[in-house]
C-alpha cells in the first residue's frame, strides 16, 4: 500500500528541487523531515510540505503507521515557465525563464 502527494506549479526550479529529492529518497519519513528542516535550500519548504501531505494521506486515508513509513519514490517534473524580459544595452532584451516544478512524493510502509 502506498500514499502519494503531488504539488503542481511550484515556483522552484526543477534542478534545485531535484537536489533535495535525491537526498530524501529511500529514507524514513522522520529522517527526511529532519533533513529538510535544517537544509538551507530554497526548495526545502515546498518539498517538506509535499512530504507532510503524503504522510497525512497515509495516516488518514490508508491507516498506515507513521513510524514505519519511508519515502519509496520521489521525483520532480518540469512545469511551465513564465517568460520575462530583461532590458539590455543598446535597446536589446534578454529572456528570463522563471521555471516551475511538479513535485511528487510516494510513501510506503516498511514490511
Amino acid at each position: 500500500m502506498e500514499a502519494r502527494a503531488v504539488a503542481r506549479y511550484v515556483r522552484v526550479t526543477p534542478r534545485k528541487a531535484r537536489q533535495l529529492i535525491d537526498e530524501i529518497r529511500g529514507r524514513d519519513v522522520q529522517d527526511a523531515l529532519h533533513l529538510l528542516r535544517f537544509l538551507r535550500k530554497s526548495a526545502s519548504q515546498p518539498v517538506e510540505k509535499v512530504l507532510r501531505s503524503a504522510i497525512a494521506n497515509a495516516e488518514n486515508n490508508f491507516q498506515m503507521n507513521r513510524g514505519r513509513l519511508y519515502v519509496a519514490q520521489a521525483y520532480v517534473d518540469q512545469g511551465p515557465s513564465l517568460k520575462r524580459i530583461e532590458p539590455r544595452a543598446r535597446g536589446m532584451a534578454n529572456r528570463i525563464r522563471k521555471r516551475m516544478s511538479h513535485i511528487t512524493v510516494i510513501v510506503r510502509e516498511r514490511e
